[in-house]
């Protein structure tokens, strides 16, 4: 259940909207939500949970509802992440769609020059890591072979069952932690956008806001979602075939559905970047081509007004 706390705002010109968090073994929401209402945000989302699960289901919410123009505001930034890089996953996708973010205990207001040099800086540091990571790795590998030991599990090496089903089990555990911490910057258009849509136009709207997903990749992964109960089984509905000269518009309805916040030249701006032939010819899209296939896809039902 979402908790919320609404605080009557004072000529703002934008929504300012702040989340706060309970971690494992803390108690109260109260310290942050005193900072948060200080900060100015007019509507508080509270997420209570009372074990150490990386499942944030009202920040899922949170960020589906979040609209173009809007302020997320937090205490800190261990409130919205449990790690670097599924904060900076976050918070390409906020810039992505137009939405600023803040973090009262650090320098990070992507509202600001100062802020979004921070944010840089803490994607260097991410890299930086994952390098230092992968030389510490393949320096303790040189180190084990100079003395004459094989590297990797004994287990393994011997095909024993109760290792392979040991390590099958860890890989799966991973897998599901991977997908449930960047749930909420994949899962949401998922969400908005099929059973309508096909796999291929939803993989092609991620790619653009910088994901790498594939067809399969992207249908296992909503597998295990629904299998785990953490997403609607209607996501895995047959999407309707439709005759070929349609894929225009369905593509364009799919683009508009992902973002209602774009305006028609925003639309054609996002196919020209992905080299998608406009209708009759011609170089680049025009407003006008986007609003004939937005009514189209209006009459066939793709798009609910």
């Amino acid at each position: 259940m979402i908790k919320t706390t609404n605080i009557e705002p004072v000529f703002q010109p934008q929504r300012i909207i702040g989340y706060a968090r309970v971690s494992a073994g803390e108690e109260t929401n109260d310290t942050q939500l005193d900072e948060l209402r200080l900060a100015g945000c007019g509507r508080i989302y509270q997420e209570h949970r009372a074990d150490a699960s990386r499942s944030m289901p009202v920040l899922s919410t949170l960020l589906k509802d979040l609209i173009h123009g809007d302020v997320l505001v937090v205490a800190s930034l261990d409130r919205l992440a449990r790690s670097l890089a599924d904060l900076l996953g976050v918070l390409e996708d906020l810039k992505d769609r137009g939405i600023h973010f803040r973090s009262l205990a650090d320098p990070i207001d992507t509202s600001t020059e100062q802020g979004m040099f921070a944010l840089q800086v803490l994607g260097s540091i991410a890299r930086m890591e994952r390098t230092l990571a992968s030389e510490r790795t393949k320096s303790g590998m040189n180190a084990a072979k100079a003395r004459g030991r094989r590297a990797g599990n004994p287990g393994l090496r011997e095909r024993r069952p109760e290792a392979l089903r040991a390590v099958s089990a860890a890989r799966e555990r991973a897998y599901l932690n991977e997908l449930v911490a960047s749930a909420q910057t994949w899962l949401p258009t998922v969400k908005r956008l099929r059973p309508d849509h096909s796999w291929q136009d939803i993989v092609r709207i991620l790619t653009r806001r910088g994901h790498s997903w594939t067809v399969e990749r992207l249908r296992r992964a909503v597998h295990r979602m629904v299998r785990e109960k953490l997403a609607d089984p209607e996501l895995l509905k047959r999407s309707p075939r439709r005759p070929p000269e349609h894929d225009l518009m369905r593509l364009v309805a799919c683009v508009a559905i992902a973002d209602p916040s774009l305006s028609l030249r925003d639309i054609a701006a996002q196919l020209d970047e992905m080299q998608e032939p406009p209708p009759g010819g011609g170089r680049k899209w025009q407003s006008s081509a986007v609003r004939d296939l937005l009514d189209e896809a209006r009459r066939f039902g793709l798009i609910r007004s």
